[in-house]
């Protein structure tokens, strides 16, 4: 009867007989044929970012920028080799750190390396993204595309970081470049300080056109038609650039105290001047740059003859570099987010229908 109570339990409803070990290797059968017929579905995100990517690859937009930043950089390198003998000195306090004066020498009326890419960089971030979103709202594929499972931000923030690798690979090719290049030439390795500092170089770089990059971006969301928000841009870098600078000058000019004045009210003064060109997101990439690449520089702002007295001159360490410019890479990084922000929150509230 025991034997007949427990065959019973192992009926199912259909009347089949059904062991519990033979339940378990069915279910064990169809987890792993589930497993295997399941398919690798890619994340719609890094599907953009790679349509991005080949799509700028293959574009002669892209190509005609980094033939022109490339020979600038290789005109700046020439001109580094050729008057390094020139920049470096015996009695020079920055003689352990000769490496990092290819990045800053010039001459010949040849800019460095770090001039080109202050004034050619926002040219590359604007030219990734100034239209970026409204030529695709004005082809009608936007409206296409966000109408599959894929989220708006996804969308925005692949744009975004499609365009940012594009640039970081290509800064940092050009980096290792010309440190290739310049090892050859001189013989002699860079030091590890002095690859902290090219590394941290290169990212403050790519921040610095990233800033331009989220501008365009910007401008593509706020104006439907490319050439609007192309002529925005560019007119936002000119003044930057060009009038800035004159505008600043002509505040000095009234400004200016008396050749009698008090030291430290002229310190005041200088410390005012500074204080508004440093508006100007060139003048913030310079600082930083210029304190990384020459360890001698010890200070931003104008010194007083006790401030002087008794210092020796030395190289900074790298930390201390890092702490010198750390407003000006806070600020730089603070004004890049800003425009993204500013981007994603007109993005998120526009109207995406073609007209």
């Amino acid at each position: 009867m025991k034997l007949l109570s427990q065959a019973r339990s192992y009926l199912s409803p259909s009347g089949t007989l059904t062991l519990p070990w033979v339940q378990e290797k069915v279910a064990t059968n169809k987890t792993f044929a589930q497993k295997e017929t399941k398919p690798n579905i890619p994340s719609p995100f890094w599907v953009i970012v790679q349509k991005e990517i080949a799509d700028h690859i293959h574009s002669w937009r892209l190509i005609i920028l980094v033939a022109i930043i490339t020979l600038a950089c290789a005109g700046s390198l020439i001109t580094g080799l050729m008057h390094f003998k020139d920049t470096v000195k015996p009695s020079d306090p920055e003689d352990a750190f000769f490496f990092l004066k290819l990045f800053t020498a010039s001459g010949n009326g040849l800019p460095s390396f770090i001039v080109f890419i202050s004034f050619l960089g926002p040219l590359l971030g604007i030219g990734l993204g100034f239209d970026a979103i409204n030529s695709e709202q004005n082809r009608g594929t936007l409206a296409r595309i966000l109408s599959q499972p894929i989220f708006r931000d996804q969308w925005l923030n692949a744009k975004f970081l499609a365009s940012l690798l594009v640039v970081a690979v290509l800064i940092g090719s050009l980096t290792v470049l010309f440190m290739g290049i310049g090892i050859l030439r001189i013989g002699i390795p860079p030091t590890v300080e002095e690859v902290m500092r090219i590394i941290i170089f290169t990212l403050v770089s790519i921040c610095y056109i990233g800033f331009w990059l989220n501008l365009s971006l910007l401008f593509s969301v706020k104006f439907r038609q490319a050439a609007t928000s192309a002529l925005a841009c560019i007119a936002v870098w000119l003044f930057f650039t060009v009038f800035y600078g004159i505008v600043v000058n002509l505040i000095a000019n009234v400004l200016a105290p008396s050749e009698f004045a008090h030291p430290h009210q002229l310190v005041r003064y200088q410390e005012f001047i500074i204080n508004l060109l440093r508006v100007m997101p060139s003048q913030l990439y310079s600082d930083a740059t210029t304190t990384l690449l020459m360890p001698n520089v010890r200070s931003l702002g104008p010194l007083t003859q006790e401030q002087i007295v008794g210092t020796i001159p030395s190289p900074l360490p790298l930390g201390q570099s890092l702490m010198l410019v750390w407003a000006q890479l806070t600020c730089l990084i603070a004004a890049t987010v800003v425009c993204f922000g500013l981007a994603y929150y007109s993005f998120m509230r526009r109207e995406i229908r073609s007209r």
